[in-house]
């Protein structure tokens, strides 16, 4: 059965914003009331941490699900969150190799899955089931793999601090001190001025957490913040594009004043292999 559609929004104007422009106070309550939640079970029981996460992946695969199919792309989605869940389980009880293995799996499911439809839009639907999975879950794996480790909190939590500090320091230095365009064709809202304002304080809290929680040396945080502000940015700029190719503003709706859970994870997904590898480097698991 097709998944529902949703509607078609226009794009951003690409106007330039001196003051936020969506609710403050509500996007702050919807943060802390997110940022509650994954402290509270990344500290507890780490498995628990891993259900909320798989939750999370879950809901941004039917948003990405939906969004697609507003151009008529029908994502074969019985093998992409079934293949998705089970990538992720394997990953934190096995480690690297099952992710690896996992998407493989799950590539090949949906491909034969959708076989039976015949050769009309073949080659589309399946290519954007792959695309679903590698996109969504398989990035997911690294933060898995990040949990997985016996420090696992610790470096989840330096994964998702450098990576909120960029979309902070961005909003607000880009709000009220932006000028220069950083991608206007791409998301007219970034600047350059946003960019430094990330960067910065991704570098700080990077500089901070990483001696902090993994004993490591405070350059070697400042390094992970460059590193994390680059791929957030990128991460942006991809769910940007891909947004605008479909013809829409946001994934969805679920969380107010933020978007959709896909919009919340955009960064997130490009960031955590690139602080995993560094991590990897830094202070082997």
């Amino acid at each position: 059965m097709p998944a529902p559609e949703i509607p078609e929004e226009q794009a951003d104007t690409g106007k330039k914003m001196r003051a936020p422009s969506r609710n403050l106070p509500i996007a702050a309550a919807v943060g802390v009331g997110l940022g509650a939640v994954v402290l509270l079970s990344l500290y507890t029981v780490k498995e628990i941490f891993l259900g909320v996460v798989i939750v999370f992946l879950g809901v941004a695969v039917w948003e990405f699900i939906r969004a697609f199919a507003t151009r008529g792309i029908q994502i074969p989605w019985v093998p992409v969150m079934a293949g998705g869940l089970a990538m992720l389980l394997c990953t934190y009880f096995w480690g690297a190799t099952a992710l690896v293995a996992g998407f493989g799996l799950t590539v090949l499911a949906v491909l034969l899955w959708r076989l039976p439809r015949g050769q009309d839009g073949y080659v589309r639907d399946a290519t954007a089931g792959v695309f679903a999975t590698t996109y969504i879950w398989f990035l997911a794996g690294f933060a898995v793999l990040l949990l997985a480790a016996p420090d696992g909190a610790d470096r989840v939590l330096i994964f998702i601090a450098v990576t909120v500090a960029s979309d902070i320091g961005g909003f607000f230095a880009g709000s009220f001190l932006g000028n220069h365009k950083l991608a206007p064709s791409i998301s007219p809202k970034k600047t350059w001025e946003g960019f430094t304002g990330s960067a910065i304080t991704c570098m700080v809290v990077g500089g901070v957490l990483l001696p902090w929680l993994l004993h490591g040396h405070w350059w070697q945080g400042v390094i992970v913040g460059v590193a994390a502000v680059c791929s957030a940015t990128f991460g942006d700029l991809i769910e940007s594009m891909i947004k605008r190719d479909l013809g829409i503003k946001d994934m969805g709706s679920l969380l107010p004043e933020h978007g959709g859970v896909m919009d919340r994870l955009d960064s997130l997904l490009a960031t955590v292999p690139v602080v995993w590898l560094l991590l990897e480097v830094f202070r082997p698991s």
